[in-house]
C-alpha cells in the first residue's frame, strides 16, 4: 500500500537534551594542500544566539460527556476523570534582540505553556514569559533576561535566491545544538495547509524534529528564517524543510511586542490567480496578478472603487504574483493601517488607497440592523471580560429609554443568546439571525443568574 505523505510540525517531546554536533559535508583539499574551506568561524559566532526550548503545559482532554456526570459516576461507581493532562515540548528559538532578550520561535513550541525554559549555549538555564504569539503565522516571541546574550543580525529575506547556501540551526530530537547544511531549494512556497500565512523558503538543510523555531541562516551568519516544518512519509528527514522568512516574522514580532498579538483586518477581496488564459481573455499582457473574483458589499475596497475583474499586481510597492501574496501581505498590516493597491484594469493602471477594516467592530447600532431595534447598542463580548466572558452572545450596552426595544423590555447589560430562535455569538450572527425576522424579533436573553425571551414588534 502507497505510503501517505504526512506534513509533520518539527516539535520534539520525550527526550532529554544532550550535547551533540554534526557537521556538514565539506570540500575536499586542493592539489596544493591549502587548509579546507570551513563554516566553523561563522558557526562559531552564530550558535550563542540560538537556543534550546523546553515547555509545560497543560492541555484539555475530551472525554466522553456521560463521564463528566456526577449521577451517571456515582451510579456506575466510576471515579472523576481528569479534564487536563499535562504536556511537555522541546523546541528551539533564536536570540533577536539582546538588549531587551527578545527571541523568536514558533507558536507551537510554545502552545498551551504554563512554564517555559530557554537553555543558552554556555549551559545557563532561564525561565522564559510569553511576550505574544500568533497561531496563524506560527510565530511568537518569548523574553529572558537580558544579561550576557548574544543576537542574530537578520538579513533581509527577500533578497534570497533559489540556490543559495544555507545553514539550520536547532534542537533535533532534543539532541542539543545541532548544525546541518544546504541550499535553498525553493522560495514563496504557500498553499500547503500547514499554517494559515505561508510564505515559506523551502530547503533541502536536514531539518527534524525538535528545529522548530532554530535559525536558518546564510553564509555571512544572518538570519533568514525561521524552521518551521518538513515534508515527510513518516517523521523523518527526506531532504524537504520549510522556513519562515525573516522579513515575514520581523514584521509579525514587531506586532507582538508592540501589541501583544497581531490583530489582523479585512480588506473585503476576494481573488484567484492570474493565468495566461485569464490575461487572454482580459486583454493584458501581464500573466503573474490577483484577479479579483468577488467583493464583499461595503467592505473598504468596494468603497475604494476596486471592481471585480481589476488584476492587482501591487501591495504597498511589494509586487503580487499570486493570490496567496494578497492574502500574505494583507495579514501582515493591522486594522486602521492604510493599503495602496496597483491594479491592472484592461489597458490601464490604476493606484487605490484604502485602509485595513476591522473585521467585526467592537459597537454596532441596532437600527443597522433592524428599524425595530433603534436606540440600541450592541457590543461583543471581550474574552477577558470579568462579568461576561463565560457567555457566548452579544452584550446590550445601550437601550433609549421608550425606544420600540426598552418598551419590550431589553435593558442596559442584557446578553442576547439567540436572536429568531438562531444562536449568536457575535455580532456577525446578530445580524445573520435578524434576517430571519418575519412577525418581530424574538430574544433570548441572559439577565444575571436568569434568562428571558423578548418579543420585539
Amino acid at each position: 500500500m502507497p505510503q501517505r505523505l504526512l506534513i509533520t510540525l518539527l516539535l520534539c517531546a520525550f527526550i532529554a537534551p544532550f550535547s551533540g554536533a554534526a557537521s556538514a559535508a565539506l570540500p575536499a583539499l586542493d592539489s596544493q594542500g591549502a587548509p579546507l574551506p570551513s563554516l566553523a568561524p561563522m558557526i562559531e559566532r552564530v550558535t550563542p544566539a540560538v537556543v534550546n526550548i523546553s515547555t509545560r503545559g497543560q492541555e484539555k482532554i475530551q472525554g466522553n460527556p456521560l463521564l463528566q456526570d456526577p449521577l451517571f459516576r456515582r451510579f456506575f461507581n466510576i471515579p472523576r476523570q481528569p479534564s487536563h493532562r499535562d504536556t511537555q515540548s522541546l523546541g528551539s528559538g533564536v536570540i533577536v534582540d539582546a538588549d531587551n532578550g527578545y527571541i523568536l520561535t514558533n507558536n507551537h513550541v510554545i502552545a498551551n505553556a504554563i512554564e517555559i525554559t530557554v537553555t543558552l549555549q554556555d549551559g545557563r538555564r532561564l525561565n522564559a514569559t510569553l511576550v505574544g504569539n500568533d497561531p496563524e503565522a506560527d510565530v511568537a516571541v518569548i523574553q529572558v533576561p537580558s544579561e550576557g546574550l548574544t543576537a542574530l543580525k537578520l538579513a533581509d529575506s527577500d533578497q534570497l535566491r533559489v540556490g543559495d547556501f544555507v545553514v539550520a540551526i536547532g534542537n533535533p530530537f532534543g539532541l542539543g545544538q545541532t548544525v546541518t547544511s544546504g541550499i535553498v531549494s525553493a522560495l514563496g512556497r504557500s498553499g500547503l495547509g500547514i499554517e494559515g500565512y505561508e510564505d515559506f523558503i523551502q530547503t533541502d538543510a536536514s531539518i527534524n524534529p525538535g528545529n522548530s523555531g532554530g535559525a536558518l541562516v546564510n553564509l555571512r551568519g544572518e538570519l533568514v528564517g525561521i524552521n518551521t516544518a518538513i515534508l515527510a512519509p513518516g517523521g523523518g528527514n527526506i531532504g524537504i524543510g520549510f522556513a519562515i522568512p525573516t522579513n515575514m516574522g520581523q514584521q509579525i514580532m514587531a506586532q507582538l511586542v508592540k501589541y501583544g498579538e497581531v490583530k489582523r483586518g479585512k480588506l473585503g477581496v476576494s481573488a484567484q490567480n492570474l493565468t495566461p488564459e485569464l490575461a487572454h481573455a482580459f486583454g493584458i499582457e501581464r500573466t503573474t496578478g490577483a484577479v479579483v473574483v468577488q467583493l464583499a458589499p461595503d467592505s473598504p475596497a468596494a468603497e475604494a472603487g476596486l471592481q471585480i475583474g481589476d488584476v492587482i499586481i501591487a501591495v504597498n510597492g511589494n509586487a503580487t504574483d499570486n493570490a496567496f501574496d494578497i492574502r500574505n501581505q494583507l495579514g501582515l498590516l493591522r486594522i486602521g493601517d492604510k493599503v495602496k493597491l496597483k491594479v491592472l484594469r484592461g489597458n490601464r493602471t490604476l493606484i487605490i488607497k484604502t485602509r485595513i477594516a476591522d473585521p467585526e467592530p467592537n459597537k454596532i447600532k441596532g437600527k443597522q440592523l433592524d428599524a425595530r431595534l433603534e436606540g440600541t447598542v450592541f457590543s461583543r463580548i471581550e474574552a477577558n471580560s470579568p462579568l461576561y466572558g463565560e457567555i457566548d452572545g452579544v452584550l446590550v450596552v445601550e437601550t433609549t429609554p421608550n425606544s420600540p426595544a426598552w418598551r419590550a423590555g431589553l435593558r442596559k447589560g442584557d446578553v442576547i443568546v439567540s436572536a429568531n430562535r438562531y444562536a449568536v455569538n457575535d455580532l456577525s450572527s446578530l445580524a445573520e439571525a435578524l434576517k430571519q425576522s418575519r412577525r418581530g424579533i424574538l430574544f433570548n436573553v441572559v439577565r444575571g443568574s436568569s434568562a428571558l425571551f423578548i418579543l420585539i414588534q
